[in-house]
């Protein structure tokens, strides 16, 4: 089988910035045990606003931010910071914009709320690090979006980026998050999804509820592979009728030999085979 050798996490939240969760360990422990393979990667996540900067270290990369994301007709500039695990001997990249994440929570405020333009946030966010990967120039063949956060990157690389050298022959796995998100998409959505060959006919087919937590639908849909966290029926159907491969949930101690199989099978997929060494 061919094997995937170097793979982008895009993933919305991950232990030591965040408060633990499944997707956090996930977030934290499969780029590593991943990594322990042997296998090159990048992780994103998006700079919360409840991340401490200092007590984490992160520092601004100049040379990456700068630019400027028309989202809805409305310029957003792209912040780039990076700080590493030192135990993990892992770099982490976080995108950053003063109006979507600098002073704000996760999917929430501090009374509980959704915040309202989630879907617009998760937007920048994709766009964000796709355009960042480009800059690093550097060529995934495995991206893992994890979360409703990255739900957007798959359309994306589908449409948009299609044609980018940095991603036309990636394949891309879609982790939905459990967070049951219901605010209401906004009114300016069409807007909103809008870039280059992406449009709102993306949600033919996946839009009987036109809320937050159709994003997980949509990044199922344009993905090639759909990995789950824990058993969730609903999403584990969803895979089934669009005829995606899936993984099962796995326990933490798992991530590197199920998930190492799983990014090849996916990478595999209208390749022919080429034996390669086995892995230690």
């Amino acid at each position: 089988m061919v094997k995937a050798k170097k793979i982008l996490y895009i993933t919305q939240e991950m232990t030591p910035y965040v408060p633990e969760s499944a997707m956090t360990k996930l977030g934290r422990e499969l780029p590593q045990s991943i990594q322990d393979k042997g296998r090159e990667i990048r992780t994103f996540m998006p700079k919360w606003g409840i991340i401490n900067e200092r007590r984490n270290q992160l520092h601004e990369v100049i040379r990456l931010s700068g630019m400027n994301l028309i989202i809805d007709d409305t310029d957003h500039p792209l912040i780039i910071k990076v700080a590493s695990i030192a135990s993990a001997r892992m770099q982490v990249y976080f995108i950053d914009n003063d109006d979507y994440f600098t002073r704000r929570r996760m999917s929430r405020d501090e009374n509980n709320k959704e915040y309202t333009d989630n879907s617009e946030r998760a937007v920048f966010y994709a766009r964000g690090v796709l355009e960042t990967v480009k800059k690093l120039r550097w060529t995934p063949e495995i991206i893992h979006c994890q979360g409703w956060m990255s739900s957007f990157v798959p359309l994306y690389i589908k449409t948009a980026y299609s044609e980018e050298p940095s991603f036309r022959d990636c394949k891309v796995v879609y982790t939905p998050s459990e967070e049951n998100l219901r605010t209401p998409l906004p009114e300016n959505f069409p807007g909103i999804i809008s870039f280059r060959t992406a449009g709102v006919d993306a949600l033919e087919g996946i839009d009987d509820t036109m809320d937050t937590q159709l994003l997980n639908r949509l990044g199922m849909k344009y993905a090639d592979g759909v990995s789950l966290l824990r058993s969730v029926p609903e999403f584990r159907q969803f895979a089934k009728d669009m005829d995606k491969p899936y993984l099962a949930a796995q326990k933490p101690e798992n991530f590197a030999k199920a998930y190492s199989a799983f990014y090849d099978k996916v990478w595999s997929i209208g390749k022919s085979d080429e034996p390669e060494e086995e892995e230690d």
